[in-house]
């Protein structure tokens, strides 16, 4: 028996060589480790752990955080998961295996293997602290970098499938710093440039953002198309501070075609990166605006990614030496997107807003099918996309809308008498008519087609608290709808006072609608029926509206009688003479901020297979604006 106590020694010692563990009752490095990891990851170590150098000289907590995040360079921001392995332990000295995993980008992970090293001295394990115990290849004067390749940004196609966004030459206009001798002046002398050629830059920040530049960077001030650069050139090029390069970009036919409904392509800014930690690297293109946003993820495909150790110095040819490549994903192109502009309906009504001083847009729908033609915004390239997201009273063309209540109820017909006076009354609230108008006991044809608002306020107490409201969901106003893009679809009053409902009977009170609204109402009187337009057709929308119930005939042919006498004897005359097929439409002069001076000017309404709206902010009278905006837009349709 005194022999059995030895004997159990040993064989223990076997067992646990590889802890270095024996017969001693020494705690192994597993603290240690745990304490090393945690500091490393949340960048300030326990002051209670002892790290030291490769040749056992002690190192304080806060000098390797530092060189941690100094070594880290690119991916000094971001935190990795460390897992440590079994640890190895031989007498005074342990190696324990760590598998790092750094978030590199959305869905990008970079995993390698590296090793920490420990002693054991005075009965305490000491961490040794080296740079390769980051990545084994670096060394004290690395740091690693992140290399991004953009991936080929998928196209918008229009409604053909043909490409209506490609990459096209730029030149980057920029300023160097520490050439620019007189900031005023420079920004002076650039913003009358781009003025010049209809390209408007906010400089307002530049000089605050050369203050904070280095000396010799470049400062981007905006990308010019070819063309546009080379009309400017001569005014630009020589200017004391100013540098320029030359790239490709995602760029639309030409800047004004449907840049808001589609927006644009540039670097990623710091506030994208911040708002999507992990997402974006420096120099992805990304989406800004419009479909180009929407769709970024689609469209942008998967950046390629590499993780590298930049190279120092030159070889003795004087090359410069190649970067070490530590991790490295190739690009996935990004997917397409299609939507439903035509090219030639698109163009027609850009180029009917040319001129056009004051904010405005049109929307076309084909209606046999509902794809949305054109989605304009003037004047030039504004980025508000008024066509979708305006939200203003309709004026007179919401008569349309209580017209088509009444008729669709049997409470009237087309020939049926109601007074346009001069002035009405309701507890308290005058209505009055445009320019004093006074048709006396006339039809309701005459009524809709001269646009008599006396006559349709007095109207109001036959459509019930909710007619107005109901109808207007019948063609599409206000209720949800799915475009792949967002949409203001129209709010309607219902249930208000008297006063209230009064005013909503012409598109006035609480109400209000936008371009698209509007077009697509008009394009369901055109067919008889609302069905939901469609923009985005690839990929397809998730929860597109339900068909509204069909209108009666007798409904229909009112309607087209009433709309077509607007423009062959009443509000809508200016387009008359318009070739090509008839134009239907119904006016409408809407006040906005209880001036009647202050007007926005509409006309809906449809001529063959396409319906539209037009929409002039603050434009004045519909005869004056919107009237001859659409004439001019189906002239150059032809």
């Amino acid at each position: 028996m005194r022999r059995s106590t030895p004997l159990t020694c040993l064989f223990a010692a076997a067992l646990l060589i590889g802890s270095g563990a024996a017969c001693s009752r020494q705690e192994g490095p597993d603290k240690s480790v745990s304490a090393f990891l945690s500091g490393w990851t949340k960048g300030q170590f326990d002051p209670t752990l002892q790290i030291v150098d490769s040749n056992g000289a002690s190192l304080t907590g806060a000098a390797v955080a530092a060189q941690i995040k100094t070594l880290a360079g690119d991916l000094a921001t971001r935190t990795p998961t460390i897992k440590a392995g079994q640890a190895k332990v031989v007498k005074n000295a342990a190696t324990v295996p760590l598998t790092t995993s750094w978030p590199i980008a959305t869905g990008v992970t970079w995993t390698y293997q590296s090793t920490l090293r420990l002693d054991l001295a005075k009965g305490r394990w000491r961490a040794i602290w080296a740079p390769d115990v980051l990545e084994p290849d670096l060394q004290a004067d690395d740091k690693l970098a992140v290399r991004s390749a953009t991936a080929p940004r998928g196209t918008i196609q229009d409604g053909a499938g043909a490409t209506l966004v490609t990459e096209q030459a730029v030149v980057y206009v920029g300023i160097q710093p520490n050439q620019a001798k007189d900031v005023n002046a420079l920004v002076k002398a650039l913003d009358t440039a781009f003025k010049s050629i209809g390209k408007p830059v906010t400089l307002t920040d530049l000089p605050g953002r050369l203050r904070a530049a280095g000396p010799t960077s470049f400062v981007d001030v905006v990308a010019l198309r070819q063309p546009d650069y080379q009309k400017i050139r001569a005014q630009i090029h020589d200017l004391p501070g100013t540098v320029f390069r030359t790239g490709t970009m995602s760029l639309a036919p030409t800047s004004t075609f449907a840049r808001a409904l589609l927006g644009s392509v540039s670097a990623v800014t710091k506030e994208r990166m911040d708002a999507h930690p992990s997402k974006y690297v420096l120099g992805d293109q990304v989406g800004f605006g419009g479909v180009q946003e929407r769709y970024d993820d689609r469209l942008r495909g998967t950046s390629g990614i590499s993780v590298v150790i930049p190279g120092k110095g030159k070889d003795s040819s004087g090359n410069a030496n190649p970067d070490k490549v530590l991790f490295h994903t190739d690009p996935v192109a990004g997917q397409a997107v299609k939507v439903t502009l035509d090219p030639k309906t698109q163009n027609a009504a850009e180029g009917a807003l040319v001129g056009e001083a004051k904010r405005a847009a049109i929307v076309a729908i084909r209606i046999s099918d509902g794809h949305v033609l054109a989605v304009a915004n003037g004047p030039g390239a504004a980025p508000l996309d008024l066509a979708l997201a305006a939200q203003v009273p309709p004026g007179s063309m919401f008569k349309t809308v209580t017209a088509t209540s009444l008729l669709e109820a049997g409470k009237i017909t087309v020939n049926t008498p109601v007074n346009c006076t001069q002035t009405l009354t309701v507890s308290g609230y005058t209505i009055h008519n445009a320019e004093a108008e006074q048709l006396g006991n006339v039809p309701l044809h005459t009524d809709f087609a001269k646009s008599c608002n006396t006559a349709f306020a007095s109207l109001a107490p036959r459509l019930g608290p909710t007619g107005l409201k109901d109808t207007a969901a019948q063609l599409g106003i206000g209720v949800p709808w799915d475009l792949g893009i967002s949409a203001y679809t129209g709010s309607v009053s219902s249930g208000g006072n008297a006063t209230e409902q009064a005013a909503a009977a012409f598109g006035q009170g609480r109400t209000l609608v936008s371009p698209i609204a509007m077009a697509a109402a008009a394009a369901a009187v055109a067919r008889g029926q609302w069905k939901q337009p469609t923009l985005v057709l690839d990929p397809a929308v998730a929860n597109p509206a339900a068909d509204q119930p069909a209108l009666k005939p007798s409904t229909v042919d009112a309607l087209h009688q009433m709309m077509r006498e607007v423009v062959t004897g009443g509000t809508g005359v200016k387009v008359k003479n318009v070739k090509g097929a008839p134009i239907s439409g119904k006016t409408g002069t809407a006040e906005f901020d209880n001036n009647p001076a202050h007007t926005h000017s509409w006309f809906m309404g449809f001529r063959g297979d396409v319906a539209f709206a037009v929409f002039v902010e603050n434009g004045g009278m519909s005869t004056e604006a919107a009237v001859p905006i659409a004439g001019k837009f189906f002239t150059i349709l032809g």
